[in-house]
């Protein structure tokens, strides 16, 4: 199997005994295969195209290179490491930023690129060097950080963009999200956001039925309108099959979504993005620990390359237009529940996600959500990325009685949240997360370096306490809150990824 293809029959491929486990390099009966693979479909697709649109990119081109993302992960990774590439949320904080100081959707593109790049080479020296250069650049601490200053400083993307355009279906959006995530168990709880958006769109729609048009800030015309909730007209225009356009087409947050497109390269917005590294290097430790632990196998050995997979998927998925790749707790999930690893069922994934992303249709289905759907889908998301950085700590063991944790991870995190700029021309500032970011990891590092022995000694010896509980429960770095995995009835609220 040196590309990870050939498949061993797992048995008569139609029966799973109540302790049987199908292994990466095996399959079930292909019918099954394929049903598998629509379960990962749905447990991907919500984000998938919930975060393109956020960052107004184009969803349907970000569906297709997801799909072939994948594939190229799968093929570097030799099938070793089972993971859907879906639409990473880590990028749309700096985004917004990039957009807010009047940057296209070309220089987002570009940013991104760039920063696939950086992360393939982490991952390039990480496969040669080991984790441990990882752990000592990036501890707990500062990884923490980094994703909780990433989920908070998007919170006035949601008060002033989603969530005033229609507040009373953003509340019921976000209800029914906390409802499915935590009121129940495996699948139905992973696939939140996904159902989210169905009951959403059907919510909006009731409600111009009973109550007819709103008044309140319309995303297409930049202003506020009397309008109803949705709005279907594109959508009997789009053929059923077709490339993803290359020319805009509106988004909820009333920016057009440029199709397929080259990227440029702007350092600022270059600047502003490369934070999200970090974020994807921790979000990528922890899922190949968790795949580890779920299928008793030593994959160490492929941490490198893993990350380096992510890294490509962004770059090729970006040099079109498209959006930014990472792993998917939810497709993690969805093999922890069914207890069938098998790279066969990722294909037919990503497969299936191509064909998605092939239909202009679709496309113009996506891009129609109603901007309150987002506002109540993204209060949870947001906020859960922010949290996810304090999950890092706990589960770290991260000692703020320290002073060396404290101080500059406490001076990082409001930077970042409260878009802090240091301003060097009128060309040229630094700000938000990217400026958050470097106070986090630089004055963290300096801070180390000066203070007195005795709390280096107490950072020392927490941080070998912290990176051997990574190493034995696969949580470092985790930025998805992907523990509950390993409980024999996953239903923990992974909506994201991140």
């Amino acid at each position: 199997m040196a590309l990870g293809l050939g498949w061993k029959l797992h048995g008569d491929g139609k029966t799973m005994g109540p302790d049987d486990v199908v292994a990466p390099d095996e399959r079930l009966s292909w019918g099954k295969t394929i049903g598998l693979g629509a379960q990962h479909v749905v447990a991907m697709f919500g984000a998938t195209f919930v975060f393109p649109l956020i960052m107004g990119l184009n969803a349907q081109l970000a569906i297709m290179m997801s799909g072939i993302a994948t594939i190229c992960f799968l093929l570097i990774v030799n099938g070793k490491v089972p993971s859907y590439l879906g639409t990473s949320a880590s990028f749309v904080g700096a985004v917004a930023a990039i957009r807010a100081q009047g940057g296209t959707s070309q220089q987002v593109t570009g940013a991104i690129l760039v920063a696939g790049v950086v992360l393939a080479l982490v991952g390039v020296a990480i496969h040669f060097l080991g984790s441990s250069v990882l752990h000592k650049v990036l501890p707990p601490v500062v990884t923490g950080a980094v994703v909780m200053l990433i989920g908070f400083n998007l919170a006035p993307v949601v008060a002033s963009i989603y969530w005033p355009q229609d507040q009373w279906v953003a509340l019921l959006v976000m209800t029914f999200t906390i409802i499915c995530a935590v009121a129940f168990k495996g699948f139905v709880s992973r696939i939140a956001v996904f159902l989210a958006l169905v009951f959403g769109y059907i919510i909006s729609w009731l409600f111009d039925k009973m109550f007819g048009q709103i008044t309140s800030f319309d995303a297409g015309a930049g202003k506020i309108t009397t309008h109803f909730r949705t709005n279907f007209d594109n959508l009997a225009a789009q053929p059923w099959f077709g490339l993803p356009p290359s020319t805009g087409t509106p988004g909820p947050d009333g920016k057009a979504m440029v199709g397929i497109h080259a990227p440029s390269f702007s350092i600022a917005a270059i600047l502003l993005v490369l934070p999200a590294v970090i974020a994807l290097i921790a979000e990528n430790t922890g899922h190949v620990k968790a795949v580890a632990e779920m299928t008793k196998t030593n994959l160490d050995p492929y941490m490198g390359r893993a990350i380096a997979a992510d890294g490509i998927g962004t770059v090729i998925a970006s040099s079109v237009g498209g959006s930014p790749t990472t792993t998917y707790a939810e497709n993690i999930g969805v093999m922890a529940a069914t207890r069938v690893y098998s790279t066969a069922a990722y294909y037919v994934a990503a497969v299936v996600a191509i064909i998605f992303g092939l239909s202009p249709k679709f496309g113009a289905l996506v891009a129609s959500v109603p901007g309150g759907v987002l506002g109540g889908i993204t209060v949870v998301l947001y906020g859960m990325i922010g949290l996810l950085g304090a999950k890092i700590w706990k589960e770290n063991g991260v000692d703020f009685g320290n002073p060396i944790n404290l101080v500059p991870v406490a001076a990082g995190i409001v930077i970042g949240i409260g878009n802090v700029s240091l301003v060097f021309s009128s060309d040229f500032s630094l700000g938000g997360i990217a400026l958050g970011t470097i106070v986090a990891v630089v004055a963290f590092h300096v801070a180390r370096a000066l203070a007195p022995a005795d709390l280096r000694e107490r950072a020392d010896a927490a941080r070998g306490t912290m990176i051997s509980l990574g190493e034995r429960e696969g949580d470092y770095g985790d930025a998805d809150g992907i523990d509950d995995l390993y409980q024999d009835q996953p239903g923990g609220p992974d909506l994201r990824r991140r």
